[in-house]
């Protein structure tokens, strides 16, 4: 039986990519320490019951919760950084590109942004992507594809400008 010290090993080495993990899904810092410790309290309850690979069940209570969300929370509305109108043309192509394409995530549907997270962040193929959200791979292949399809588009509106 797996005592308290065990979890607390665990989440002293692998906190930190949990953290990361969940900052990619949400693009806010705040809500992502939000969901990492909803997540945990979650998983420290069970933990007695002998986890075998705790980081794909961490990672999975963390995306249920995520994908949860949206039910609980009472505005869709997604607040923009300071200064994403203006990007100074001092700052490097790659970190401006890089702040544009975390804007345009923000957009995405959550199970969209799910997919696309898992797929290029965890690097899952469909099958593992379709057992974590629970539907089929060609669900998984149909809101990647939607996803990038958006991004392709508001990427070409954020360049016209």
């Amino acid at each position: 039986m797996l005592d308290e010290p065990d979890f607390g090993s665990y989440v002293a080495a692998d906190g930190a990519a949990l953290l990361r993990f969940a900052w990619v899904l949400t693009g806010d810092h705040h809500l992502a320490e939000d969901l990492v410790q909803e997540a945990l309290v979650k998983v420290h309850r069970r933990w007695s019951r002998r986890i075998e690979q705790p980081g794909p069940y961490v990672r999975k209570t963390i995306l249920r919760h995520y994908l949860s969300w949206r039910r609980r929370r009472s505005s869709g509305e997604i607040p923009a950084p300071d200064g994403v109108d203006s990007v100074a043309a001092d700052h490097a192509d790659g970190i401006a590109d890089r702040d544009a394409l975390w804007v345009l995530l923000a957009t995405l549907p959550r199970q969209q942004r799910a997919v696309l997270t898992l797929r290029f962040f965890e690097d899952l193929d469909d099958p593992a992507i379709a057992e974590l959200i629970g539907c089929s791979p060609g669900t998984v292949r149909g809101h990647a594809s939607r996803g990038l399809a958006r991004l392709r588009q508001s990427a070409e509106i954020v360049h016209a400008r």
